[in-house]
């Protein structure tokens, strides 16, 4: 009986340590195709950055740049700016390195939805930092610059200070647009029942306008820009859910049937 103990206890020691080891190369594929990238990409790491700076650059006065305060800051952050954008270029191989560990576990049906999940995952990340880039950055540059003639101050930003306030906003904003995918799961999954999430609506808008007045910059205009999307994405979410609700049952149809049959 010892003995069946100790091989049972061998063979999940085993198991263990056969999945820390697939978890270990899947990561360092991931890595490596990230690496990859940047690598081809560094050669251009100031063409990115400036790429990367045109909505602040556009709102700046004539004859307005941008600022250096630290020392070695004129090359860290261009290196920064490309390794984000090596990431995201190498997002699909991470996530399929993410998908091969996790299949083997999962059911059929499972498997079903989880790539169609990946894929508009990653897609509606990428149309949520577009929408910042493209919409948002240049509104509250403009906006912010706006206030600058009247007081005579010059506008001039440090270029780790815009690093860090894209970063920010590009994580919020790619974020916000995955609201539709977790409404799908959160439906299919049974954890919420799309009645309960049609019902909460009127909390979730003011849980947007709340997200987004903690997470942007401390003006109205940049508030609405994050908490108007983000109502209108739950929406959509429920829309698109109302497809992936789960069908009942055949336990669920008799205990259901039972309970009328009691009722009458």
């Amino acid at each position: 009986m010892t003995q069946d103990t100790s091989n049972g206890d061998s063979g999940l020691q085993e198991s263990f340590l056969s999945h820390l080891f697939e978890l270990r190369d899947r990561v360092i594929k991931a890595a490596l195709a990230i690496i990859v990238v940047f690598v081809c990409l560094v050669y251009w790491a100031p063409d990115i950055f400036h790429l990367f700076a045109q909505p602040l650059l556009k709102a700046l006065p004539a004859g307005g740049k941008m600022i250096v305060t630290d020392v070695t800051g004129s090359f860290f952050v261009p290196m920064k700016v490309t390794m984000l954008v090596a990431f995201l270029i190498a997002l699909p191989v991470v996530m399929y390195q993410l998908w091969a560990f996790i299949a083997p576990g999962l059911y059929m049906h499972e498997r079903k939805l989880i790539l169609p999940l990946v894929v508009s995952s990653y897609s509606l990340f990428i149309i949520g930092m577009a929408f910042a880039y493209l919409l948002v950055f240049p509104t509250v540059f403009n906006f912010m610059a706006s206030y600058n003639a009247p007081l005579g101050a010059e506008m001039s930003t440090d270029i780790d200070k815009y690093l860090s306030f894209a970063m920010t906003t590009f994580l919020a904003f790619g974020i916000t647009f995955e609201v539709p995918v977790v409404v799908v799961v959160l439906v299919h999954m049974k954890i919420v029942p799309l009645a309960k999430l049609r019902e909460i609506r009127p909390y979730v808008i003011v849980g947007a306008f709340v997200i987004s007045a903690i997470v942007t910059p401390p003006d109205v205009l940049s508030q609405l820009l994050l908490a108007i999307p983000m109502t209108l994405l739950y929406e959509l979410g429920l829309l698109i859910a109302r497809f992936y609700v789960p069908k009942p049952s055949p336990e669920d149809e008799d205990s259901k049937n039972q309970a009328s049959s009691a009722s009458v």
